[in-house]
């Protein structure tokens, strides 16, 4: 029997709509629309093998309107992915499924990334069809050359970081990335035109993107779309006029289809109207024989390029940097380094500590990718053999974002997702907040991106209290999955460094100073003591410990220095330093009680920043030094004394509570 391309792509429509009607919630409009752009690129264009969806050389898919997510697992389903099955479409949106309400990565097979806050999946997929790019320049053809295809809404192309994703892919002549838009003049109040007029296909042109334009139910226009998408030098969106809810009999074109089930009787009259006479859930078996043979293609690709790894002189790197292990060796490297800075005790601000780690680090560490949000100079994110990445030789290994952290953020998404590179970025720590919804990606999908976030304090100085982030460290402390380093000198950033990249399912970010900082670890250890989270840095002497001082970053030098004046009065004090309060955390219960001393003993902590957080290791009657409010524009020592973060703030402090 044969089947044609509308019965494949009804298939999609009524597994949506079935699946949002029995969940009683969910987006079925979408899926509905785009269903046969769907049919057309996964049945004759994408370069797949269900049977192993983590095939290196694998096409990525991103579906960037995750709302409409009964689309890609419809697709899974249909392809015979692995985990995929009938009932995970009946469970759509419950408890344990891999049908959660919006896509997500690591819940099932074929999903390449987190999607639902809109403008991320477009975003993320610049930064992996970069990835594929700079891949393909270190390992050629034969290994690496695959495209990157998304689905995006009119919503996500409204999110401003749109603008900064377009941009920085046209820029980059990312030839490899193709981009439908459900162009269905929809959104969730009513008609697009309520709100914007915008010209996208100009938009697109604007910023170098290839555009095509064509009815988006018309599978010949969709094919000869995405073969001419395919060969062109640049970039390439593709407008898909569509019908939100296309088959739906009354509510068709509706706004009323985005979000809420069509109800057993709409579904009823679509079922007569596209002649579908299969029950819910249930696929006519031609159908589905059609699609799970659709992918056969992908597979015999597959085996292709398995012979051609294998006669691969880079195979075994290939291999390792595919499954993301860092090379031998680097190790021992670091604690050289970390030897040799604790003989010298060099005084440096954390933000050049860091980029003097970073060329130890990046030389014995090649997939290390750097960047910046046009900071290069001020946040030590390039090293001295790092060439920029640049649309004429994707073989460097530094990208100048340019001012776009937000697209700077999901850039390194896509690059970690792709796999093969660890991307670290810097800019300022309070640009944290224009990077923030991608942050809360690479924590909430676990990939080891490392955000250098630099000027971290009222110690920036004269810039003012715009720059200086009083409340952003408690906030990204407060992200699951998240690690905060605050480091104090030069060898703690080494051993931040370190705790951040064997972290692989676990971003970070790397909170650095712009001044200057005495040396405080002058003893070396071969042991990584921050890898911890917090260790006794100068322990009580003469008697038991009366009093704990608790520090990170810049202020740890002034817990030291209180703790001097402190000891010199015949009160025995130690001093904590807590660079990662995460790692911290996840020690026993009996190292963590040593460290923090008598829970009925005096806790004191100092930070250039509010107290928020520290709470659980200061007790009930602990003390804090730090911020209460925004900052100013002056000289950092004038604001250290004029905030009273001092040391004779911390003795006082420490001695009201005795």
């Amino acid at each position: 029997m044969t089947v044609n391309h509308n019965e494949m792509a009804n298939a999609i429509r009524f597994l949506a709509a079935d699946a949002v009607q029995k969940a009683k919630s969910g987006h079925p409009g979408m899926p509905m629309g785009m269903a046969d752009v769907a049919a057309v690129l996964y049945a004759k264009f994408l370069k797949h093998d269900p049977s192993d969806p983590d095939w290196a050389d694998r096409d990525r898919f991103v579906l960037s309107a995750g709302h409409g997510s009964m689309l890609i697992y419809s697709l899974l389903y249909l392809n015979g992915y692995p985990g995929m099955t009938m009932e995970e479409l009946s469970n759509f949106r419950q408890l344990g499924a891999k049908t959660a309400g919006h896509p997500e990565y690591g819940h099932a097979a074929g999903i390449e990334m987190t999607t639902g806050p809109l403008g991320q999946g477009i975003t993320t997929a610049v930064g992996m069809a970069l990835a594929e790019r700079m891949m393909n320049a270190r390992f050629g053809d034969d290994l690496v050359d695959h495209y990157t295809y998304v689905i995006a809404g009119d919503g996500c192309l409204m999110e401003g970081v749109s603008q900064e994703a377009i941009s920085f892919a046209g820029h980059q002549k990312l030839s490899k990335l193709i981009v439908m838009w459900d162009d269905n003049e929809i959104c969730i109040d009513g008609k697009t035109d309520l709100t914007l007029s915008d010209r996208q296909l100009e938009r697109f042109e604007a910023s170098g993107w290839n555009t095509l334009s064509i009815d988006g139910h018309d599978p010949a226009e969709i094919a000869r779309a995405l073969s001419e998408a395919r060969t062109s030098d640049r970039p390439t969106l593709i407008g898909c006029r569509t019908t939100i809810g296309f088959g739906a009999p009354k509510l068709a074109g509706s706004h009323k289809t985005h979000g809420a089930p069509l109800g057993d009787e709409e579904i009823a009259g679509m079922r007569e109207a596209l002649g579908w006479t299969s029950p819910p859930f249930e696929v006519p078996g031609a159908v589905l024989d059609a699609w799970r043979n659709s992918s056969a293609a992908g597979r015999e690709a597959h085996a292709d390029w398995r012979k051609r790894l294998d006669a691969s002189a880079q195979k075994a790197e290939f291999a390792r940097l595919a499954k993301g292990e860092l090379p031998g060796g680097w190790e021992i490297a670091l604690n050289d380094y970390k030897k040799k800075m604790a003989a010298e005790q060099p005084k440096k601000a954390t933000r050049q500590a860091s980029g003097m780690a970073l060329e130890v680090l990046a030389e014995a560490i090649p997939e290390m990718i750097g960047g910046s949000a046009d900071l290069t100079g001020s946040v030590n994110t390039k090293t001295a053999t790092m060439s920029p990445i640049s649309a004429d030789d994707y073989g460097g290994r530094y990208v100048h974002y340019g001012v776009r952290e937000h697209g700077m953020a999901a850039f390194m998404n896509g690059m970690a997702l792709h796999g093969g590179f660890i991307p670290y970025g810097g800019t300022f720590l309070v640009f944290a907040d224009y990077m923030r919804g991608a942050i809360r990606l690479s924590a909430l999908m676990g990939v080891r991106v490392v955000y250098v976030l630099t000027h971290d304090s009222i110690g920036l100085g004269e810039d003012g209290p715009t720059h200086q982030p009083v409340e952003t460290v408690a906030s990204l402390r407060a992200m699951p999955n998240f690690r905060v380093f605050r480091p104090a000198d030069v060898v703690e950033t080494a051993e931040c460094w370190a705790a951040a990249l064997t972290a692989p399912t676990t971003p970070s970010g790397m909170v650095l100073s712009r001044q200057g900082l005495p040396a405080v670890r002058v003893a070396h250890t071969d042991d990584n003591l921050c890898a911890r989270g917090g260790y006794v840095l100068r322990e009580a002497e003469g008697g038991d410990r009366k009093v704990t001082l608790m520090a990170t970053g810049s202020e740890v030098s002034i817990a030291l220095e209180a703790r001097d004046t402190l000891q010199a009065e015949g009160i025995p004090t130690a001093v904590v330093s807590m660079p990662c309060f995460e790692l911290f955390d996840e020690q026993d219960d009996a190292y963590r009680a040593a460290v923090l001393g008598d829970p009925n003993g005096v806790r004191v902590a100092v930070e250039a920043a509010i107290r928020m957080g520290w709470d659980r290791y200061l007790g009930a009657a602990g003390g804090f030094v730090g911020m209460t409010g925004f900052g100013a524009s002056a000289p950092a020592p004038a604001l250290y004394e004029h905030f009273g973060i001092t040391a004779d703030a911390v003795v006082a402090e420490a001695k009201n509570r005795l």
